[in-house]
């Protein structure tokens, strides 16, 4: 492979066995380049992924226990303890979770193990967003105006929009990819977008320190990745485009960063490098700018692999996980800026298949079973998943089903590959963003890179798109059969997974290794209310109820918001659709729910 520069025997005695702190897509994408690398893996999961693809993939895997992440993934205990037991050398936190979390990293090397990721002190530095604005400025990188430490308050934001401008952006400190990430429009708005944001950064990151800066009005989102090492060298692989994005998160990337004047790319990558310097980073990170009319500020860094790296694999044939491994075992980077910049080749397209359904361009979370999946096939066609047909999206964790990445001599054949590959990938029980993915790529704005981060949510039209496939998937038989027949299965002996095999009865199951579909199919997903004629609002998904905004005998117009119901690590304000008296409210905060059900009746 090209870039891969030393061959597998070479970490023989330094990294033989490496833990995933993390679940779905990215644990399976750690451990299959750890096992082309001749190293072993091991799995940890929640009570929900008891028989997810990344257990069934790895070596080992470790029960945590728990339903929510808070419960599971982020428990830094059950964590420690599934090391300990493991007796593994090396942890990769994959993304998300404890991925930038310096305290884990510590807690990791205090039991000597190896973190792949950067140092801790880098960590601190620019984990916290804040602080990361500070060594961007020692490394030379100009910044987006905003604060350089953390909001105290609704009254700080307040006073910062009435200094520079309406609207700002209140963001998470410790987190990334749009979560715990609020755009205020006007000053009365800010008391409720804080709180929300903070809610959402503490849910998903664990800490809920935010802070605000200037959000511009046409971006675009360009971003830098580069790896280190520990002897100190550092290279940047490419650009991304990732301004195709729904509340601040991604769904459409792109390497390079297409229609960049000349010179300007080259700008972004050495002021990334020079950033990542200034905090003595080695191992995967990202340095993210926000592009305007030619000219380029530094927005934040993250400390960790990205979901859309393999763009970045696509056009240079390096294996980034497996760099990432290399460099914490202590070995140099296999290549310097000037091999990685002449190993780049034509362009790659990532398109992120998540469970939500874009109805209208609302973009609801789709949790339930995944009855079929099917991928795409073909030159230049890679699908990364955590999934298989089978297999559940839970409303706990984020609702990712897997990523469609494509390669082409060109932008142009990229594109039209994306397209065909979007129209050949089926998954079918819950709605998902294909139709929204294809009608943004095959859009003549995007062709032209003439869209921005506001592009899908302002100009994009959805009308009449929907993401729901109906399954085509037969319901299991019931019937038993009085025969006993030899059956693999697995079983939990003090937390730790064995595979074993047991005789039962002969009973239809499903192809080894998947998990049994559900019967009942999920209600299609609403805009947040349904029932208009009886005044009866309905859940749009399966979640978790976190604020009422109302109470009864209170009157209501339509439009107005009812409560707030978090589903999949977003919060979605759920609206009355006619106007009346609350008459009956069935929820309370910290209910959970599932799609259909009545939260309120208005009459």
């Amino acid at each position: 492979m090209l870039g891969s520069g030393l061959t597998p025997p070479t970490l023989a005695g330094v990294l033989k066995k490496i833990l995933i702190a993390n679940r779905g897509e990215i644990a399976v994408r750690v451990i299959r380049a750890a096992r082309e690398m001749g190293i072993q893996t091991v799995a940890v999961y929640s009570e929900l992924d008891r028989d997810s693809l990344h257990v069934r993939l790895a070596d080992e895997a470790y029960a945590l226990g728990g339903t929510t992440a808070a419960e599971s993934y982020i428990d830094q205990d059950k964590l420690l303890d599934a090391i300990r037991a493991s007796g593994c050398d090396g942890v990769h936190p994959g993304y998300g979770f404890f991925s930038e979390n310096p305290d884990f990293a510590r807690a990791v090397a205090a039991l000597g193990v190896e973190f792949i990721g950067p140092p801790p002190e880098a960590m601190d530095e620019m984990s916290d967003k804040v602080s990361s604005r500070l060594a961007a400025i020692r490394g030379g990188a100009p910044i987006v105006p905003g604060t350089t430490e953390f909001a105290q308050g609704p009254d700080e934001i307040v006073s910062f929009g009435n200094e520079h401008g309406w609207p700002v952006c209140i963001k998470a400190a410790f987190g990334g990819g749009g979560r715990g990430m609020k755009v205020v429009q006007t000053a009365d708005a800010v008391p409720d977008a804080y709180a929300s944001a903070q809610r959402e950064a503490k849910s998903f990151f664990g800490r809920d320190e935010v802070y605000v800066e200037r959000y511009l009005t046409w971006p675009r989102h360009i971003e830098i990745q580069l790896v280190g090492d520990k002897q100190g060298d550092c290279v940047w692989i490419s650009s991304r485009d990732c301004s195709a994005q729904r509340r601040h998160q991604k769904l459409v990337e792109e390497a390079p960063a297409p229609g960049l004047p000349d010179g300007v790319e080259e700008a972004m990558g050495e002021a990334a490098v020079k950033a990542a310097k200034a905090v003595g980073y080695y191992n995967a990170g990202t340095v993210e700018f926000i592009y305007q009319d030619g000219d380029f500020f530094f927005l934040e860094m993250n400390t960790r692999l990205q979901v859309e790296h393999p763009v970045s694999e696509m056009v240079t044939d390096i294996d980034l996980v497996e760099w990432q491994i290399r460099v914490a075992a202590g070995e140099p980077l296999p290549m310097n800026q000037k091999q990685v910049t002449e190993a780049r080749r034509g362009h790659s397209i990532e398109i992120r298949i998540n469970a939500e359904d874009p109805a209208e361009g609302k973009f609801l979370p789709s949790p339930g079973p995944i009855t079929k999946l099917v991928p795409p096939d073909g030159f230049g066609v890679r699908f990364d998943t955590g999934y298989q047909s089978g297999d559940e999206i839970s409303q706990y964790y984020d609702n990712l089903v897997g990523k469609l990445v494509i390669w082409g001599r060109d932008r142009d054949v990229c594109i039209a590959r994306t397209l065909r590959a979007l129209d050949e990938l089926v998954v079918e029980g819950v709605a998902t963003t294909i139709p929204a993915d294809r009608a943004i790529v095959a859009h003549p704005d995007f062709a032209a890179v003439t869209h921005s981060t506001k592009w899908v949510e302002e100009k994009l039209d959805l009308t009449g798109v929907t993401g729901k496939a109906e399954s085509t998937a037969p319901e299991s038989d019931d019937e038993d059969a009085p025969d006993l027949v030899q059956r693999k299965t697995t079983v939990e002996v003090n937390g730790k997974r064995f595979d074993v095999s047991m005789w039962v009865p002969d009973q239809p199951l499903v192809a080894a290794g998947a998990a049994p579909a559900k019967k009942r199919q999920k209600r299609a997903a609403s805009s947040g209310g349904g029932g208009a004629a009886s005044g009866s609002i309905e859940a749009p998904m399966q979640g978790t109820i976190v604020k009422l905004l109302v109470e009864v005998g209170q009157e209501v117009e339509a439009g107005a918001g009812i409560l707030v119901l978090e589903a999949m690590k977003m919060e979605n304000q759920i609206n009355a659709e006619t106007s009346g008296t609350v008459k009956e409210i069935k929820v309370a905060a910290g209910d959970t729910v599932g799609g259909g059900d009545i939260l309120a009746v208005i009459e």
